[in-house]
Order: C-alpha cells, then structure tokens, then sequence
C-alpha cells in the first residue's frame, strides 16, 4: 500500500504485537494509520451471543482500519492480530500530511477503499439473500481477484480456516462444510488435505 520507508519518514513507528493482541476495539476513537508489514489482522464485531463476524482480514502490504480516520467517527468495530505480525502505526495528522504531500498515495488509499466497500456492497447482499454455496463462491473469488491478484485461470488456495470463512460470510462452521462438500461435488472448489483450492 504505502511504501515502508514513505511511512518511517512520516513519523511512522513499526509495532511488534503478539497473536491475540487487540490492536484497536470497537468504539475508540480513530487516531492512527495502520499498515501490515508481516503477519495478519483481523477486524471484527461480537454480537450479544457472542458470535463473531470478521469484517475483514488483513496481510502483509495492507491497511486497515482507514474509514473512521477520514469521517473522524469511532471505529465500527475492533482489530486484532490473527498471528504474530509486525504493524506500522502512523499518527493521524501525519498521514493527512503524507496524503497531501503524496497525491499518488491517496489515490491508491481511495482505489482500496472502494474496492472493500465494493465487497461490503457485494457480502451485505448476499448474507441477506443468497445460499451458503453462493456466498462462499463470492468470498473465494472475492478473494482470488482482490486480495490476491490472481487471474481467472490461476489456481486460488485459500488460506482461511473453515471458522473464518463461517465468521466472513455470516454462516455456521458446520454449514461451511457441508457446502464445501457440495462445492467440490459440483467441480466448484477442489479440497486435498484439508485445504481449498479454486
């Protein structure tokens, strides 16, 4: 996303935080700019039943946590480290100064976030109205084009657990699997040692 030394120049310290580590909750005030330098993240709600829902998951070279910065509003929901990682943290008036000085940078801050309001656009729907087949197809190949990159004929192995992909797409562990089932019986998904491959 922003290169790392942009980053250090700006004032940006690198954190070394602990798998489990909370790195922001649901409802504190947004003050820094957070970027993954290694390791993965997770931004998540617990509802009353105390169900999670992974709003999203976040590697190396990404950010997280950047909408609450812009509208100076609390954020929607926590974040937590996944793994082990290392996590550059920028102070918010720092990051407004690099976005100015650096147009190329907030255009490729704005391209991510439409492409993660995009996919809310795209889950909301489909948790509201689609099967968990339909759902989880969306999520891989959500995953495939954005997160990874990857081409329509390039092989995708995800590295979600089972329980992620539940949390991601609003649907129970048990019923992932029984769809995961039923995916790879249609040719949709290929599963070998556990792993999912589309």
């Amino acid at each position: 996303m922003i290169d790392p030394n942009l980053l250090l120049q700006h004032n940006a310290e690198l954190l070394e935080v602990e798998k489990g580590h909370i790195i922001f909750d649901y409802g504190s005030k947004a003050q820094f700019y957070f970027q993954v330098k290694s390791g993965e993240v997770k931004m998540n709600n617990i509802n009353r039943d105390g169900k999670e829902f992974i709003q999203g998951i976040f590697y190396a070279g990404q950010s997280f946590g950047e909408p609450p910065l812009f509208a100076d509003v609390a954020y929607p929901a926590g974040a937590e480290a996944i793994t082990d990682a290392e996590i550059f943290r920028l102070p918010k008036d720092d990051f407004f100064e690099l976005l100015k000085t650096h147009p190329q940078v907030h255009l490729k801050i704005s391209e991510a976030l439409a492409s993660r309001l995009y996919y809310k656009a795209i889950m909301a729907s489909e948790i509201s109205s689609q099967e968990p087949e339909h759902r989880i197809i969306r999520l891989l190949d959500y995953t495939k084009k954005h997160i990874q990159n990857l081409e329509e004929h390039e092989i995708l192995e995800v590295n979600l657990t089972r329980q992620q992909i539940a949390d991601l797409t609003g649907l129970r562990v048990e019923t992932v699997i029984r769809a995961c089932k039923a995916l790879e019986k249609k040719g949709e998904i290929e599963i070998k040692n556990r792993k999912i491959f589309r």
